[in-house]
């Protein structure tokens, strides 16, 4: 392998390894629209339900908090209604329904951002009355591989002027180096231009448009509206420090490329799935650690093979300094992964069951051939090369040119986690109580079953009167079946707790899917409330 270079004409060969790495990393990149990170866990009405009546407002509960982004209604003609007319409390979306609405099948179409800044669409589908002619079936969104491709390209994009470009600025400053200057010039100029278009792009894949959307302006307003915002500009301005720093003198160089360094941990903390994740006094701070830390290793490259190409006294001097301050970045960076790697996957076996965690095994195996190549590095040719032995200062070159790869090979590795949505969030989603309200003259029930999947479940059931009044029931029978896969009438009686709540424990629900739902009150000995509905248990 080559010296990595420092000038134009030496910068082709880099170019076209990033290249390389890059387009063999995105035959690995997932359809993005396969992996939700906010599930939709109870819906009012119910998808699928048939009610009597036109709904005055529907309910959305999401798995985690959401912000909505459109909320549309397709009526049985086909015509569509912009809902904007709605109330947001935490993971909950109350919104006001049109008072016109005729008998047939409707469709309440919903795409909302979550927590962690990525876009997740869904619809629900409900007849008024009875169900129109021919049914109506869910949308189904066609993947755009092409956004997807860009999205991840810029990620990427993003970490190589983040970790490549403002890490090599800090290590240019405070440690050694020079000569790589222009290519780390150039690869935070790089960073730069990537950090809008990703959020551009977050925009238009927010709002399910094209990649020709990139020009309308809703989705850069879109874009800046979400958290992933913040992490744009922070990285933004960090990459300005960068390039500042690469243009001062001593001093002030190293004040801006301090102030770059921190701000490539704090952009990288303002969102994103581990920022988002719970308890967050830990898994912010940890990305900020983990960030720092991958930006002084992976900036140091560049720099570090320039000096060793250079040899002499000033070589080995940056050498020394290298060796003894990248312990100070490896540990921390090492235990903040750790840290945040079990709080995003849980269990182990979601290393191998889940997107996310074939993901993270790719990387750790990339990390795992870092980590040797480096520690054969500082073990067999870092004191040669300080007493600067020619042979060991190009076996040297030629070992960093070769973690180069392997680190952009992570860069694109990490960049697929925007597509994929962690055990952790997978897991919460999973545990959300099934839900739905039965509403009668006489009485009304609130069921809740969790979790709402299929198997041992316990179910909850709050009864009133039929104009939210107190109800004392002297008995109360919950009632499932499933007609359509050969299941008759599973009958338990509920217990009732000293908060009022009706409960049944342990009940077993063996299959997921549309269960009929019965609820006999017994109001007193000569009256009996039945109420039924229909309730969606997830697999």
């Amino acid at each position: 392998m080559t010296d990595v270079p420092t000038d134009r004409r030496g910068a082709a060969p880099l170019i076209r390894m990033l290249a390389l790495a890059m387009l063999a990393l995105a035959l690995l990149l997932p359809s993005h629209r396969a992996f939700a990170h906010a599930a939709l866990v109870a819906a009012v009405p119910a998808d699928g339900a048939v009610v009597a009546t036109a709904p005055g407002a529907y309910s959305l509960r999401f798995s985690e908090p959401v912000s909505p982004l459109v909320l549309r209604l397709v009526r049985p003609d086909g015509s569509n209604t912009l809902l904007d007319r709605y109330a947001l409390n935490d993971a909950t979306l109350d919104i006001a329904a049109p008072a016109d609405l005729g008998e047939g099948t409707h469709v309440l179409s919903w795409r909302v951002i979550s927590e962690d800044g990525h876009p997740v669409g869904g619809s629900v589908v409900f007849s008024i009355g009875a169900p129109s002619a021919g049914g109506g079936a869910e949308p189904q969104e066609a993947p755009d591989l092409a956004l997807g491709a860009a999205i991840w390209a810029m990620r990427g994009l993003l970490y190589v002027g983040l970790f490549l470009g403002a890490g090599g600025a800090f290590f240019i400053a405070f440690i050694g180096g020079r000569r790589a200057t222009p290519v780390v010039r150039a690869l935070a100029w790089a960073g730069l231009l990537a950090a809008p278009l990703s959020i551009g792009l977050l925009g238009v894949d927010a709002l399910a448009l094209p990649l020709s959307g990139l020009g309308a302006p809703i989705a850069w307003r879109t874009g800046w509206s979400t958290s992933y915002g913040a992490t744009g500009l922070l990285a933004a301005i960090a990459l300005v420090m960068a390039l500042l720093s690469l243009s001062l003198a001593a001093r002030g160089a190293r004040l801006f490329a301090a102030l770059s360094l921190i701000g490539v941990g704090v952009a990288l903390a303002a969102s994103g799935h581990a920022s988002a994740a719970s308890p967050q006094w830990l898994t912010r701070p940890a990305v900020f650690l983990h960030a720092v830390g991958i930006a002084f290793w992976a900036g140091a490259l560049l720099p570090l093979a320039a000096a060793l190409r250079e040899g002499g006294e000033p070589s080995a001097r940056t050498l020394r300094r290298f060796s003894r301050a990248i312990p100070f970045a490896v540990l921390p960076l090492a235990a903040a992964g750790i840290a945040l790697a079990v709080v995003q996957v849980e269990t182990p076996s979601a290393l191998w069951t889940t997107s996310y965690g074939r993901v993270l095994l790719a990387k750790l195996a990339l990390l795992a051939l870092l980590f040797a190549l480096a520690a054969l590095n500082r073990l067999r040719l870092t004191a040669p090369a300080e007493r600067d032995d020619p042979r060991a200062r190009s076996r040297l070159r030629r070992s960093i040119a070769a973690e180069l790869v392997l680190v952009l090979a992570i860069f694109g590795t990490a960049a697929l986690w925007r597509f994929t949505p962690p055990p952790r969030a997978l897991a919460e989603a999973a545990a959300e109580p099934a839900s739905i309200h039965i509403h009668a003259a006489d009485a009304m029930a609130d069921l809740s079953l969790t979790p709402g999947h299929a198997g041992t479940v316990a179910a909850a059931i709050s009864v009133m009167t039929g104009d939210f009044g107190p109800l004392d029931a002297k008995d109360v029978t919950l009632v499932l079946a499933n007609p359509a896969a050969g299941i008759e009438p599973i009958r338990r009686k509920a217990v009732k707790g000293s908060d009022a709540v009706w409960r049944i424990d342990a009940l077993a629900i063996p299959i997921a899917g549309r269960w009929q739902v019965r609820i006999d009150i017994l109001i007193d000995d000569f009256r009996m409330a039945k109420l039924e509905d229909a309730i969606e248990i997830r697999p």
